[in-house]
Protein backbone atom coordinates (compact mmCIF):
# COMPACT_ATOMS: atom_id res chain seq x y z
CA UNK A 1 0.00 0.00 0.00
CA UNK A 2 0.86 3.48 -0.80
CA UNK A 3 1.46 5.89 2.08
CA UNK A 4 0.14 9.09 2.46
CA UNK A 5 3.24 10.98 2.27
CA UNK A 6 4.32 9.22 -1.54
CA UNK A 7 0.68 10.18 -3.03
CA UNK A 8 0.82 13.65 -1.48
CA UNK A 9 4.65 14.24 -3.43
CA UNK A 10 3.67 13.58 -6.73
CA UNK A 11 -0.24 14.89 -6.14
CA UNK A 12 1.58 18.27 -5.34
CA UNK A 13 3.97 18.04 -7.88
CA UNK A 14 1.47 17.46 -10.66
CA UNK A 15 -1.18 20.15 -9.48
CA UNK A 16 1.52 22.75 -9.25
CA UNK A 17 1.10 23.70 -5.47
CA UNK A 18 5.43 23.22 -5.32
CA UNK A 19 7.51 26.11 -6.06
CA UNK A 20 8.76 26.02 -9.80
CA UNK A 21 12.27 26.86 -8.64
CA UNK A 22 12.29 23.98 -5.60
CA UNK A 23 10.53 21.39 -8.21
CA UNK A 24 13.31 22.06 -11.20
CA UNK A 25 16.90 22.35 -8.95
CA UNK A 26 16.22 20.07 -5.95
CA UNK A 27 13.70 17.31 -7.24
CA UNK A 28 14.54 17.38 -11.07
CA UNK A 29 17.91 18.39 -11.09
CA UNK A 30 19.89 16.76 -8.19
CA UNK A 31 17.21 13.90 -6.37
CA UNK A 32 16.74 13.25 -10.43
CA UNK A 33 19.97 13.08 -11.95
CA UNK A 34 21.00 11.27 -8.40
CA UNK A 35 18.65 8.66 -8.90
CA UNK A 36 19.39 8.20 -12.80
CA UNK A 37 23.10 7.97 -12.04
CA UNK A 38 22.68 4.80 -9.50
CA UNK A 39 20.71 3.22 -11.56
CA UNK A 40 23.14 3.39 -14.44
CA UNK A 41 25.69 2.70 -12.22
CA UNK A 42 24.16 -0.53 -11.05
CA UNK A 43 23.33 -1.00 -14.74
CA UNK A 44 27.31 -1.27 -14.80
CA UNK A 45 27.69 -3.84 -11.95
CA UNK A 46 25.01 -5.87 -13.86
CA UNK A 47 27.06 -5.77 -17.18
CA UNK A 48 30.15 -6.60 -15.25
CA UNK A 49 28.82 -9.51 -13.64
CA UNK A 50 27.72 -11.05 -17.18
CA UNK A 51 24.22 -10.61 -15.91
CA UNK A 52 21.17 -10.84 -18.64
CA UNK A 53 20.86 -7.65 -20.89
CA UNK A 54 17.20 -7.83 -20.78
CA UNK A 55 18.07 -7.20 -16.83
CA UNK A 56 20.84 -4.51 -17.40
CA UNK A 57 18.49 -2.47 -19.90
CA UNK A 58 15.79 -2.63 -17.65
CA UNK A 59 18.23 -1.43 -14.51
CA UNK A 60 19.25 1.57 -16.83
CA UNK A 61 15.65 2.69 -17.88
CA UNK A 62 13.87 1.85 -14.82
CA UNK A 63 14.14 6.34 -13.58
CA UNK A 64 12.49 7.12 -16.79
CA UNK A 65 9.11 6.92 -15.88
CA UNK A 66 10.12 8.40 -12.78
CA UNK A 67 12.19 11.27 -14.87
CA UNK A 68 8.85 11.83 -17.25
CA UNK A 69 7.06 12.78 -14.37
CA UNK A 70 9.13 15.53 -13.17
CA UNK A 71 9.82 17.02 -16.65
CA UNK A 72 5.81 17.01 -16.89
CA UNK A 73 5.44 18.35 -13.09
CA UNK A 74 7.73 21.01 -14.36
CA UNK A 75 5.95 22.08 -17.57
CA UNK A 76 2.69 21.83 -16.04
CA UNK A 77 3.98 24.47 -13.33
CA UNK A 78 5.91 26.52 -15.95
CA UNK A 79 2.19 27.10 -17.68
CA UNK A 80 0.72 28.38 -14.76
CA UNK A 81 3.13 30.98 -14.10
CA UNK A 82 4.40 32.04 -17.53
CA UNK A 83 8.13 34.22 -17.31
CA UNK A 84 11.64 33.84 -19.28
CA UNK A 85 12.72 32.11 -16.44
CA UNK A 86 9.83 29.66 -16.65
CA UNK A 87 10.53 28.91 -20.26
CA UNK A 88 13.89 28.24 -19.38
CA UNK A 89 12.90 25.53 -16.89
CA UNK A 90 10.80 23.87 -19.39
CA UNK A 91 13.80 24.04 -21.70
CA UNK A 92 16.08 22.88 -19.63
CA UNK A 93 13.88 20.09 -18.24
CA UNK A 94 13.18 18.86 -21.94
CA UNK A 95 17.15 18.76 -22.16
CA UNK A 96 17.70 17.24 -19.18
CA UNK A 97 15.27 14.12 -19.46
CA UNK A 98 16.93 13.60 -23.55
CA UNK A 99 20.54 13.44 -21.27
CA UNK A 100 18.91 11.05 -18.60
CA UNK A 101 17.46 8.80 -20.72
CA UNK A 102 20.12 8.55 -23.33
CA UNK A 103 23.32 8.73 -20.88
Amino acid sequence: MVSEAVTSFFRLRWQGAVPLSRLFWRDLVLVGTAISVASSVVALVLLGLKMPLAMVLAMHFAPVPYNLFLTLAVWRTAEKFPSAKAWMMTLGAALWLILTVVI
